[in-house]
């Protein structure tokens, strides 16, 4: 009987995890975009590598905060969007109530999106941008 309530405990945590990757990822794609842009532009053909290089210095050098605060406000509103639409929390009194279950969605959820923003932009993206020769 133990063993079912810890296997039952492993797999609702596996399930937080999964929900909060899937609704997180969007705002994270979002906040790299600074960077995610330039190599689009140079896979579609529509820009030269020196052309990327340059609009990536200057999206990341004076706007990757307002695109990091962007995707910031997008993963609130996904947030909202989870615990309104799945998680049926849409009264003040619902929230109060399964207050502990918020903080805990809003936490993994945050420490999820950081981390994935750091993976993806700075391993993901740019090891693709060196394969194409955007930066060193």
């Amino acid at each position: 009987m133990q063993t079912e309530a810890k296997t039952g405990a492993v797999n609702s945590e596996k399930s937080a995890l999964k929900e909060a990757v899937k609704f997180s990822a969007l705002p994270v794609v979002f906040a790299s975009l600074c960077c995610l842009s330039p190599i689009i532009l140079v896979l579609l053909g529509l820009s030269t590598a020196s052309f990327a290089s340059s609009l990536a210095d200057t999206l990341y050098g004076d706007y990757a905060w307002y695109f990091r605060g962007a995707g910031l406000v997008l993963l609130a509103v996904a947030i909202i969007y989870y615990l309104r639409r799945t998680k049926g929390i849409c009264t003040l009194d619902d929230a109060k109530k399964r207050r502990n279950e918020i903080i805990n969605i809003v936490a993994l959820s945050l420490i999820v999106a950081v981390i994935g923003y750091v993976f993806f932009l700075y391993v993901v993206l740019h090891y693709i941008g060196v394969f194409l020769n955007l930066w060193t």
